[in-house]
This record gives C-alpha cells, structure tokens and sequence, in this order.
C-alpha cells in the first residue's frame, strides 16, 4: 500500500510552519495514542502514520529532502546513515552512545537522567537608553519584558487542571528511544527522543486550556532596573532571575540590559572625566575675567586669568562623573575658545592699533587687521 503525504496526514499545507506541524502532531496524537485508545488496532497505525510523518516534517533536512524527492527521498537518507539518522557523532546521540557501542553498556539510564534533570532557562537582553546626567548619578526604570513563565494555571505540567500526564507508554517514561545493531565490529545503540511523548517521557492527555499543553505562557512583566552611578555606553547589568522560566525546576534565565547613553549638547565624557567648551573675547582673553560654567552639579564659577592662550584648558576638580566602585568623582575639563569680532568701529579699530604700536607690533596692510589678529590669537569668529 502506497504511502500517503505526510502534509496530508497531518492536515498541513506545505508552506506551514515547525509551530503549525507541531500542534497538528499533537492534536492528532493525543486523539489516536495507544493509550487513549486500547485495543485499536486502526487507531495505532494511525498513530504510527502520525509518528512516521511528525519525524519527518519536524526535521529540516528530512523535510527539505522529503519536498524534493518525495517518500524516496526519505529513504534513500535513512539508507545513507545506515538506519541510524543523521545525529551528532556520526550517527550517535551523544557520549554515552559511543561507549555503548564499543563497551556493550554501562550508561543505561544516563540520557533519561540527563532528560530530566533541571535547566536553567534561557538568558533574555533589553537595549535601553538614558540621558547622559543618569548615566553619572545613576537612576531607577522600570521596563516591559516579554517572557516565557511557568503556567501558573497547571504549574507547568501542560495538563487540564484536576488532571495529571501519564506514563508514556512507547518509551516508559524514559523520554528515549534505543535502537540496537549487532554488527561485526559489536553492538551498536542509537539514542533518539521518543516521538510520542517528544521526548518528555510523559503523554498528556487533556491540554491545560491556558497554555496548550506547553506547561509555560508568555508575559509581559514589569521589571525594574537600577542603574548605578557612573555607568557608560555600552555597559551591560545583569538582573538574576528575569529571564525566561527554566525546565524540570530548574531556574530562570537573567535578564541582561545594555546600556546606550544619549548624546549631550554641551558635554562630552572620556571615562570619567567630562569635557566642554567656553568662548570669550580676545578683550577677554587678553584682560582676564571672570566666566560662569554649566556643569553637572549646575553653573560654578571659573576664573581666566589675563593673558590666556586660545584653547587653554582649566580643570574644575571633582566636577566629573562618579566612579562605578569606589568613592569620589573625575574631572570636568574646559576648553577656552577665542572668538574674533568680524567688524570694528573707526574708533576700536584706532585703539587696537594703538594697544599694537606700544606693543611694538607693526600692523601689516597686505593684510586685514582683524585677520592678522586673529591669526596672532588663533582664535574663531
């Protein structure tokens, strides 16, 4: 008797999804198991048809060769891997595999511990991005995660509340099938999942309706997150426990936030240290004077001595960011930018040249009297 379509036996179209095919494995598995059904012999081939067209729709390779060449396909690659699939180690399901193989045993029952035993769940990340004053003093947020959580209708069992899984009965709860070769070279032990639990060792007979048998549902939970002072870009916190739910019992994933600080429009930082610029006149700069400074902790006064140079820097000490770990801050440096007027009065003009005559400077006229000062000053317009 011919085969029939795979797609077909699970009521798939082709261009479904591994979700698609999964629930439609499920669905229909629940309904022809053995166990819900005994002593159906139409219902266990059935379900043997279900199996046989799950294994091979859920697996990319099988599938991809499956489209292309059809039931044929699919056998020919069984026949490539010597009826022992394409798993890892040539064929084998792991270490314990191996050693079965070649020493006849000794690992029976390691891949049903190892099945079982809790994990931990997976690791979640969440770019965020805060203002530069919050990146120095530190801050409080609270932010929206979307995650997986044990269901809290059925505990995570997958099962309709005031029902229980059973025993699967293809595997024994062991969630793994053994399939042995005896060969010249000695005995050879396939380890696969079992395909009618999927390897969970358990057979869920009514779905807990809230999650659909997963025994997880996804939330979106508030998570606050506090940002200590000093942080910079790029900075990565980690937050214990908020990542997606674990398995068997096992813990939580965390939840890692990485840290974007936005741009500021006077400021800019160097690890600790932060860096802005004044501009004053050349009267200014020649005279001295006093100027007010914007600052993280507000406006401090700065004082310019006469004489000053274009591009001199002054260091206001302990007006920088904080430091992550330890006590005390870094340091604010100013940069003294020299501005040039563009135009002068007769009479500005007369005095300057004047202030250059008794300085001994001779006023060249191939050449602006401004742009001869300014270039003397290195100063910007």
């Amino acid at each position: 008797m011919a085969k029939r379509d795979y797609y077909e036996v699970l009521g798939v179209g082709k261009n479904a999804g591994k979700e698609d095919i999964k629930k439609a494995y499920r669905k229909l598995a629940r309904k022809y198991h053995p166990d819900v059904n005994p002593d159906d012999k139409q219902a266990e081939q059935k379900f043997k048809e279900i199996q046989e067209a799950y294994e091979v729709l859920s697996d990319d390779q099988k599938r991809a060769r499956y489209d292309q060449f059809g039931h044929a396909g699919v056998d020919e690659g069984a026949q490539q891997y010597g009826g022992f699939g394409s798993q890892d180690f040539g064929g084998f399901g792991g270490f314990e595999d191996i050693f079965d193989a070649f020493f006849g045993g000794g690992f029976t029952g390691a891949s049903e511990r190892r099945q079982r035993r809790p994990r931990k769940g997976s690791d979640l990340r969440y770019k965020m991005e805060i203002e530069f004053e919050e990146a120095a003093f530190g801050t409080e947020k609270e932010i929206q995660v979307p995650r997986t959580e044990i269901c809290d209708k059925c505990d995570g069992t997958g099962a309709k509340p005031g029902t229980s899984p059973k025993t699967c009965s293809t595997c024994q709860g062991v969630g793994e099938m053994k399939q042995v070769k005896e060969t010249p070279f000695g005995r050879f032990v396939n380890v696969s999942p079992c395909t009618s639990c999927g390897g969970t060792g358990q057979i869920i007979e009514e779905y807990c309706p809230e999650c659909d048998g997963e025994g997880k549902v996804v939330r979106r939970r508030n998570v606050k997150v506090t940002i200590p002072q000093g942080v910079d870009e790029g900075t990565r916190l980690r937050i214990a426990g908020e990542g997606q739910a674990g398995q068997y019992g096992g813990p939580s994933g965390d939840l890692y936030v990485d840290i974007r600080v936005k741009p500021h429009k006077i400021f800019s930082r160097k690890g600790q240290n932060v860096y802005s610029e004044i501009t004053i006149s050349f009267v200014e700069a020649i005279l001295g004077t006093e100027v007010e400074v914007e600052t993280l902790d507000g406006e401090t006064e700065l004082r310019i001595p006469e004489g000053t140079q274009p591009n001199t820097t002054f260091t206001l000490r302990s007006k920088g960011v904080p430091h992550v770990k330890r006590r005390g801050r870094g340091d604010h440096i100013v940069t003294a930018k020299v501005k040039i007027p563009q135009k002068l009065t007769d009479k500005q003009r007369q005095m300057v040249q004047e202030l250059a005559l008794s300085m001994g400077k001779k006023v060249s006229h191939n050449k602006s009297f401004l742009k001869k000062v300014k270039d003397a000053l290195g100063g910007n317009e």
